[in-house]
């Protein structure tokens, strides 16, 4: 039996990121992602798909409204995350002659978020199972009935055999071709799983075309914008290791961050901050739009930034001070999410307003560069490492303290930053903002991701401001960050799978919110 290996979280796999359109990372973009992977298994030719969710997982009842559908069906044709396109992917996968069905019963599935598909043309069908594991992160656990393990973190070459796989396998690896060489055997077949930096040379693969007992070889390409690799090593993974790290440099959090991405993607430091400072460039350009107004006819909520700036200016608001400031732009930013224009799931869609519109808003009231907020951002991505390595941003698995709690706690990290506090400071207000959120249940109102999604974003922001202030202050945290991150993994595993965005509990079955799901349908 192959091991799962460990594969420590990124900044820009796991935390910040993917860039993308619709109202959810773990149905949109991961399901986009998980239709990527099809498309590839199937030689880009799919005449048939059939999807079957599990009646007692989330997707069951979310499948629809928060955009799996649309996200699945942009993948299998194909499409990126931040398509303008992908809106319109239902219509257009008819059009493209596939034909689908969604069937929704017992499949006997182990995670809330899984998806099974079947694709057929008219040579070959394959089976897929595969998990959607939050902030837009996937795994596929089976493949045609054999447990398997892929994550869209390696160009992959999946090779069908009779028999004789294992001689394969040696081959590849005597040959130094992969970073990894997994066998897997079936019924009656065995499948190589060959995991690298690139593809096989072509006379490679048309030596093992030749090879008598093989019968097919796929290739399919990653889906995450940073790739693993046999050699990946960082240099710590809790932020107790983190502390014994800094001991001696005493470097600010944010250039452990940096350092620390650059090693698990073996990529500069120089690299690791252009590609926070294009997220900046991003979020501003979103806020910006979403302050000047969205139009959007499938939405709870309407153009309500633009308000509260106005009253605010009027001086007809109770003085916030700089929570006046961050309360209009987290609202941008939700308002552009629910309009479909482009976001990026920091850490995941649902609470993608906390940290960008936070650190922008300060950023304009401080005058701060654009180096300075990715500085923040990468602080902020710090504190969401430890969070991805052990816990878990998936509100279907952990409620919304997975999401906003972990936005708050990014948040306050970032907000410490920009003071130029210190490391432990940081941390510490990391530790008691998600101390502030335990146990915070989701629970979309008409299964849309929007209320109370819009004041739980405001709420971490708020949370974040008071904990930072709070820790510059030396505020004892208690407890220490690990064991919060830790506790709130625990807390999640407590909760009822009705508060965890199944649109079974809370809010999600109140008759206005069951009305207005009728209406938006």
């Amino acid at each position: 039996m192959n091991k799962k290996k460990f594969i420590p979280p990124s900044i820009f796999n796991d935390v910040v990121g993917p860039i993308m359109r619709g109202p959810s990372s773990s149905h949109c973009a991961a399901a986009l992602r998980i239709g990527r992977i099809a498309r590839d298994l199937m030689k880009c030719n799919i005449e048939k798909v059939l999807i079957e969710f599990d009646k007692n997982g989330s997707l069951a009842t979310t499948h629809k409204s928060q955009g799996s559908d649309m996200g699945l069906f942009g993948g299998l044709l194909g499409l990126n995350a931040d398509d303008a396109e992908l809106i319109n992917s239902e219509t257009a996968i008819v059009e493209a002659g596939i034909k689908f069905e969604i069937q929704i019963h017992a499949i006997g599935a182990i995670h809330p978020n899984t998806y099974k598909l079947t694709l057929t043309n008219s040579l070959i069908q394959h089976q897929m199972i595969a998990v959607s594991l939050g902030g837009g992160m996937i795994e596929i656990i089976e493949l045609d009935g054999i447990p398997i393990s892929m994550q869209g973190d390696y160009f992959e070459t999946i090779i069908y055999t009779k028999k004789d796989g294992k001689n394969i396998q040696d081959a590849i690896l005597n040959k130094q071709l992969a970073d990894e060489v997994l066998l897997y055997k079936g019924n009656g077949f065995e499948i190589v799983e060959i995991k690298s930096q690139n593809f096989l040379a072509k006379s490679i693969k048309a030596e093992i075309l030749k090879l008598e007992n093989v019968l097919n070889l796929k290739e399919i390409n990653p889906v995450l914008p940073i790739l693993s690799s046999k050699s990946t090593t960082v240099p710590f993974i809790t932020c107790e290791e983190m502390n014994e790290f800094n001991q001696e440099i005493k470097w600010p959090i944010w250039k452990l961050a940096q350092y620390y991405e650059s090693q698990r993607g073996n990529i500069t430091e120089e690299v690791v901050f252009e590609k926070m400072k294009k997220i900046v460039q991003i979020i501003k350009k979103s806020i910006n739009k979403g302050l000047t107004g969205t139009d959007y006819k499938d939405r709870i909520l309407g153009f309500q930034s633009g308000n509260f700036l106005e009253k605010e200016n009027q001086n007809k608001l109770l003085n916030g001070g700089l929570l006046n400031i961050i309360v209009p732009y987290v609202t941008a930013m939700m308002e552009v999410k629910s309009s479909m224009g482009i976001i990026i799931a920091a850490p995941t869609a649902g609470a993608c307003a906390t940290l960008p519109g936070t650190c922008v808003a300060i950023a304009k009231e401080m005058k701060l560069s654009e180096d300075d907020i990715a500085k923040a951002m990468l602080a902020a991505s710090m504190i969401g490492i430890f969070i991805a390595a052990h816990s878990t941003f998936a509100a279907e698995v952990g409620g919304c303290q997975a999401e906003g709690g972990s936005a708050s706690a990014m948040t306050a990290a970032a907000l410490v930053s920009v003071m130029n506090g210190t490391t432990e400071q940081a941390t510490s207000a990391a530790s008691m903002a998600i101390q502030n959120m335990l146990g915070l249940i989701c629970d979309p109102v008409a299964n849309r991701v929007e209320v109370p999604c819009l004041g739980k974003n405001i709420m971490a922001a708020s949370n974040a401001l008071c904990c930072a202030n709070m820790s510059l202050s030396n505020f004892d945290k208690v407890i220490p960050l690990d064991e919060v991150i830790d506790t709130m993994n625990k807390v999640g595993e407590s909760l009822p799978s009705e508060l965890c965005c199944t649109a079974l509990g809370g809010l999600s079955i109140t008759k206005t919110s069951k009305e207005m799901e009728k209406r938006l349908a």
